[in-house]
């Protein structure tokens, strides 16, 4: 009876605290479990090294996402990474006889958000997040590693205009892949990202710029770069038509101390048919002789190659001209997906045109289910850069 009239009393005095429990209650029944985990074997081949690399890592991240409580939702995610074998340098275990896989054993928290759209046709997201923009040229997630790249941002995406998307970032830290305990495993810094998309139905414009501020020890990477893309799809009876072209300008910013100005070039086109895929394209990052196109926020293995050779641009810049070819088919057997894509790789000096070497890539992978099974091997045979260098993964991913 005590309760009761307790329970009564407080609703009378505090109204809306009823409205307010039902929306936290309503917000927490939404919530919503993240779980995923990826079991790998990487095996890494260079002449300058006597023992090859065999790195057999396990990756599980777990959190949740609840539902909106005064239009906001809160999301977290921890990443476990375990080295099962140590015969590899992560970049962190000391173990430099050998060749690196940078997939360092940590446990950290990999996202901590709140996410809130009170405002008419916008989602501002603060926190620990996730950003992918575009084909993450210049900012991405690096997804292929077991520790995936964060950022500690606060983000404004406001769509209020038909077919306009204006995608604001203000960030001070990157998380990034070598893990918290890694000399190289934070960017610091006043970074700020400007990305503007408009939908012209055959393709969206984007106009970008992004001011990388980053402090020393690594105040190189800091850059200022403007440019715009545009891609897109278009049928041609039976066939698919996919394209894409990117310009933009890079100087030095804030602390760097090299004094460059070079230019970044893309173009590339791919036709489909009945799950066929063949194209090709040719990417330009400038150097001055002392400093190379620097995109240190990228996912950088979707770029030049699998065996991610050209992880730094070299001081003379670097063409990659390259072609690609795939096949894709769903319900095959057990599988509810299957897929083969291969591509081959031609690099240069951008400046002087020397022939650094090529590059030949191939994956298959297989999905059932909740499951996904992965092989993909990249060889990388050197001319006048770096060495030769093989690399191979075996891959299993699930993801609830």
């Amino acid at each position: 009876m005590k309760k009761q009239l307790l329970s009564a009393f407080l609703l009378s005095v505090f109204p809306l605290s009823t409205a307010s429990a039902g929306e936290l209650g309503d917000a927490l029944a939404a919530t919503k479990p993240i779980l995923d985990a990826r079991l790998r074997y990487e095996t890494v081949s260079q002449p300058i090294f006597t023992r090859d690399a065999e790195a057999l890592t396990l990756r599980l991240r777990a959190g949740f996402e609840t539902g909106k409580a005064w239009n906001t939702s809160f999301l977290t995610d921890f990443e476990w990474v375990e080295s099962l074998t140590g015969r590899y340098n992560s970049t962190t275990n000391g173990h430099t006889a050998y060749p690196v896989v940078a997939d360092p054993q940590v446990v950290e928290l990999n996202r901590l958000q709140l996410q809130n759209t009170s405002l008419p046709d916008t989602t501002i997201t603060l926190g620990r997040q996730r950003i992918n923009l575009d084909d993450q040229r210049f900012v991405g997630n690096v997804g292929w590693r077991q520790n995936e790249q964060t950022f500690d941002a606060l983000r404004m995406v406001n769509k209020s205009l038909p077919g306009l998307t204006v995608d604001l970032t203000y960030l001070i830290r990157v998380n990034r892949v070598f893990g918290r305990e890694s000399p190289q495993g934070r960017f610091r810094g006043d970074t700020f990202l400007v990305n503007a998309a408009y939908d012209f139905g055959l393709g969206t414009l984007t106009a970008f710029g992004y001011w990388i501020d980053v402090d020393a020890p690594f105040s190189g990477n800091a850059s200022r770069t403007i440019g715009a893309r545009f891609a897109g799809k278009a049928p041609l009876g039976a066939v698919t038509l996919a394209y894409a072209l990117s310009v933009a300008n890079q100087t030095g910013y804030k602390a760097n101390p090299a004094d460059y100005d070079v230019m970044y070039y893309l173009v590339e086109a791919s036709a489909s048919y009945a799950g066929f895929m063949a194209g090709g394209g040719w990417e330009s990052l400038g150097g001055n002789g002392t400093k190379g196109f620097s995109t240190p926020l990228a996912t950088l293995h979707k770029f030049e190659g699998w065996a991610d050779v050209f992880l730094t641009t070299p001081p003379d810049g670097v063409v990659d001209t390259y072609v690609k070819a795939g096949y894709a088919i769903k319900n095959v057997g057990p599988f509810d997906k299957v897929g083969l894509t291969a591509f081959h790789h031609w690099f240069e000096a951008e400046r002087g045109s020397a022939d650094y070497g090529h590059e030949f890539d191939v994956s298959l992978s297989a999905a059932w289910k909740n499951l996904e099974f992965t092989v993909k091997y990249a060889d990388y045979q050197a001319r006048s850069f770096a060495v030769d260098t093989q690399k191979l993964w075996f891959q299993l991913d699930y993801k609830l």
